[in-house]
């Protein structure tokens, strides 16, 4: 696994995690390949998910690629069409106040989206690790009003981590996590 920024370090610490978080966690540092070559690695995931028939170049928006994976790793189900980002808005059940390791979905310009895991929060924006941010599985921040939707994952027993996390507000907000 490749490190976290040192903001973020104390995720490693944490056990147990939620699942989706744990398998996420694994992914961290995952990037597209410049140019016009993709990365196996992420073509990989959509074989692995049933997915490689609308899914084949790393320059394809890949967040709901990303969470599919996670979600199928971590024994969860997966949305119906979940390479559109705002189809996550329909995982698990909704929640008012975001905890470790629940999905967000954000909108974006022209009626776009994205998805990702919460990891905490500051003032103004969500920390989120999720894929095709800066082109790989990274933590960014952003902005809370652009939140659609809190999705909590079913828990026969939430594990004692799944709570609220204040964090610093490190780091640029993103504007466009593609």
């Amino acid at each position: 696994m490749k490190p976290l920024p040192p903001a973020y370090g104390w995720i490693d610490d944490l056990r147990p995690l939620p699942r989706m978080l744990e398998e996420a966690r694994k992914l961290y540092g995952t990037f597209e390949v410049a140019g016009p070559a993709d990365n196996p690695v992420i073509l990989g995931w959509a074989k692995e998910t049933g997915l490689a028939k609308s899914y084949n170049d790393d320059a394809i928006p890949w967040c709901g690629l990303f969470m599919a994976v996670v979600a199928k790793r971590a024994g969860k189900p997966v949305v119906e069409g979940p390479l559109w980002a705002r189809n996550w808005a329909k995982f698990g059940k909704p929640a008012e106040r975001a905890q470790l390791g629940d999905i967000l979905v954000f909108r974006r310009a022209q009626g776009s989206g994205h998805v990702g895991l919460y990891v905490g929060e500051d003032y103004g924006a969500y920390h989120v690790l999720g894929g095709n941010q800066s082109d790989g599985v990274t933590i960014t921040r952003i902005a809370r009003d652009r939140c659609i939707a809190i999705r909590r994952p079913a828990y026969r027993k939430a594990p004692a981590s799944a709570k609220s996390v204040q964090l610093a507000a490190n780091g640029v907000l993103s504007t466009n996590e593609a």
